[in-house]
């Protein structure tokens, strides 16, 4: 995977190792634990924020193809077409999506685009973008609602 040249929040760096382990994971079949004492070894670590990266690691590590086959209603194709790295991204913006509600669902969905702009194919992130929005429409149906509302009140 490519290395960051520019300055990258800790968390993004957190979100770019449980993309590197996952991946690691799905071509080497190597045990969780065994990926992440690697990727809490490798040089990137020490800028990412490691509370985070662990909270992504436990939530993604054995249940990240789970996450994709929930997603499969809103793909295109049968999730084992998806990429190695768009399996990745997808699982790890709808375990946000799902799990840290104080997270700003746009937030989850931008922060997946620009790992996808930085680590997928060519429209990859265009992609991933559609299939969070309507992952989050359902996940994420209240937040969505209050925003429209307040869009709609600071209208008049």
């Amino acid at each position: 995977m490519p290395s960051t040249t520019t300055r990258t929040s800790p968390r993004r760096r957190a979100r770019e190792l449980v993309l590197q382990g996952l991946y690691q994971r799905r071509l080497s079949g190597n045990a969780s634990a065994d990926v992440r004492a690697q990727l809490a070894e490798s040089s990137g670590y020490a800028r990412a924020d490691a509370r985070y990266f662990d909270d992504l690691w436990r939530g993604l590590a054995d249940d990240a193809d789970a996450i994709v086959e929930r997603l499969a209603p809103l793909l295109d194709r049968a999730p084992a077409e998806l990429s190695p790295i768009e399996r990745s991204i997808l699982a790890i913006g709808a375990w946000e999506l799902e799990h840290r509600l104080e997270i700003p669902y746009r937030v989850v969905i931008n922060e997946a685009i620009e790992l996808a702009k930085s680590y997928g194919g060519t429209d990859g992130h265009k992609f991933v973008n559609g299939v969070l929005d309507r992952h989050a429409a359902a996940v994420r149906a209240d937040e969505i609602a209050a925003l429209a509302r307040e869009r709609g009140a600071g209208a008049r």
